[in-house]
């Protein structure tokens, strides 16, 4: 079920006011001017929202539409500055004024203006050139990131008491439902609150976990490496999301702005779960639930932190050890097998792919293993080896996935490339030596490769806005995401989901980054409208998993050579 719209948010302000109450106007840092009120243009009102017998919980106050529409006249005539400025002087709880979402409708590869004049010049561009020309002309709709304060209602599971389902109990048939999944979202926000991370086992107990990560993982490991997302019909959307990073509190907002999986309304998620962020282990495991609720509605991808040697060094090991104690180890082990059986990349209709990483090499110039010698590394020298070629689908479709780490050398680099490649803004196809492994590959092979696989799109994360701030030619991830190639077939995205990123800074002055995620729609889901939202705050008290002011800022300077490549 979609957020309430922000029109809406205000009328129940109004309805509600008591005059005799507190005046707070303690508003969320940058909640009346940098979420962008004075640019609205339009208030959506939703009453079939409130109309429904089942309420989102996270939404739980109800209003006859009598009520609603009563006031819908004046809440929509009056400007958007008004109405922040009404809402200030309300008894408001910290934090509880929505701060907009910009959902920014990029016009499709296949409209007129983006097709040149058969045998015209297209000139490379980047995000800053495309969007400074576009977004003028596109329409923006707001949403609140801050439904997880709301404390009027008694019925908020994210609130205290606790929700009365504790522990979390696997069903007796084994078949998952929207309730247990439900129940467990808003218990791992209520745990996340109230408890200390030692008593995870009282939330959610040592046969739970095995048993949602074994179904999970055997629902996984008969996916292909690239995933053909393609029951879609007329009224099917699918949302993709790019990195998380342990942040529970922004994906449970992700979940309810974009609508909860359904039949027809699908998620692709674009792989780094886990690591920096306090909550890996509640991220992974709702996410788990989702899949095994509707594996044909969710796909969930493997990024590079989904590895043994990322969570060695980014918390998600050290998490896992302290939240389940004695059992830690068997938990940590049985997270590394199922990382193993996570797709890699995926395909939705008929013109998008999608990856953590992206593009990856072609291993036809590489040689391959003899009879009896399967332990055996064939070593990558780079001078020695014939140019570097993007790879084929069907070169994708054999390699070995199931890896703790992708290798750096050998026969296997495809899952390697298609986890930590990074696109650049000079030509060609290189190796990627800021990170140690993967490639490089510039707007000539985007065109190539969207070209010859006869796509228009290309949807990849992997880098935050810390990465990004090394990688100049490039825009920065202020808002989420960026447009890093337009070319004649089509574009390349950069989508990154975790807002004020990373959870821990070990700088004075924070990123403050927005996330976003992208919704997809028909006839051809290659015509991408974002939805950027800011981050929940406050976040819970948490202490950290890893030495983040010691350990490096971003994945750039990691130290392969220690990597341990397993079978």
């Amino acid at each position: 079920m979609a957020l309430l719209p922000v029109g809406l948010f205000f009328i129940r302000l109004l309805l509600n006011h008591h005059p005799a109450q507190s005046q707070e106007t303690n508003l969320r840092e940058g909640g009346t001017k940098s979420g962008g009120f004075e640019n609205i243009e339009r208030i959506h009102i939703t009453v079939q929202e409130c109309k429904s017998k089942t309420p989102n919980p996270y939404h739980p106050w109800s209003r006859s539409e009598a009520e609603i529409t009563a006031t819908a006249a004046a809440a929509l005539s009056a400007s958007a500055t008004q109405v922040v400025e009404r809402a200030a002087t309300l008894d408001v709880p910290s934090a509880s004024i929505p701060v907009p979402s910009a959902s920014i409708h990029v016009p499709s590869t296949s409209a007129p203006q983006d097709v040149p004049e058969p045998g015209a010049h297209v000139p490379f561009a980047s995000a800053t050139q495309d969007v400074a020309e576009r977004v003028a002309q596109t329409p923006v709709v707001d949403s609140s990131s801050s439904f997880i304060r709301n404390s009027e209602s008694k019925d908020n599971p994210l609130l205290s008491p606790p929700p009365p389902k504790i522990p979390i109990v696997w069903p007796p048939d084994g078949k998952l439902s929207i309730e247990w999944v439900r129940n467990l979202m808003s218990t791992m926000d209520w745990a996340s609150r109230n408890l200390d991370p030692k008593k995870f086992p009282d939330v959610f107990p040592m046969e739970v976990f095995d048993s949602l990560v074994i179904s999970a993982s055997n629902i996984l490991h008969k996916e292909a490496n690239c995933i053909f997302v393609d029951r879609l019909g007329p009224e099917s959307t699918v949302v993709v999301v790019g990195d998380i990073h342990g942040q529970l509190h922004d994906l449970l907002f992700l979940l309810d702005d974009a609508g909860f999986p359904s039949k027809n309304r699908l998620f692709v998620f674009n792989g780094d779960y886990v690591d920096r962020g306090a909550w890996g282990i509640e991220t992974f495991l709702i996410l788990l639930a989702w899949k095994v609720f509707l594996p044909k509605s969710v796909y969930l991808l493997r990024g590079n932190h989904e590895s043994k040697y990322c969570t060695s060094i980014y918390g998600f090991e050290k998490e896992v050890l302290t939240k389940y104690g004695d059992k830690g180890k068997d938990v940590y082990r049985q997270c590394l097998w199922c990382f193993k059986r996570l797709p890699l990349t995926s395909i939705i209709g008929k013109y998008v792919y999608t990856a953590h990483g992206g593009l990856f090499r072609s291993m036809a110039a590489y040689p391959k293993r003899s009879k009896g010698k399967k332990r055996r590394r064939i070593a990558f020298d780079p001078e020695l080896s014939s140019p570097l070629s993007l790879g084929t689908f069907e070169e994708l479709k054999k390699a070995q996935r199931s890896v703790f780490d992708p290798s750096w050398e050998g026969s296997n680099l495809i899952p390697g490339d298609v986890l930590w490649s990074d696109p650049s803004m000079d030509p060609g196809l290189s190796l990627n030596t800021e990170r140690g492994i993967g490639l490089l590959w510039g707007p000539d092979c985007t065109e190539d490769f969207l070209k010859k696989s006869q796509l228009k799109l290309i949807i990849r994360s992997h880098e935050g806005p810390d990465a990004r701030e090394k990688r100049p030619g490039l825009d920065g991830m202020d808002n989420g995401f960026t447009i890093d190639h337009i070319v004649e077939s089509g574009k390349l995205i950069t989508l990154f989901s975790a807002p004020d990123y990373p959870q821990f800074q070990g700088t004075e002055d924070r990123y403050r980054n927005k996330g976003a995620y992208i919704v997809l729609e028909p006839p051809n889901f290659d015509n991408p409208v974002f939805h950027s939202f800011e981050a929940i705050t406050p976040r819970p008290q948490a202490n950290p998993f890893y030495d983040f002011e010691e350990v490096a800022d971003s994945d750039q300077e990691l130290d392969f050579a220690s990597m341990q490549t397993s079978p």
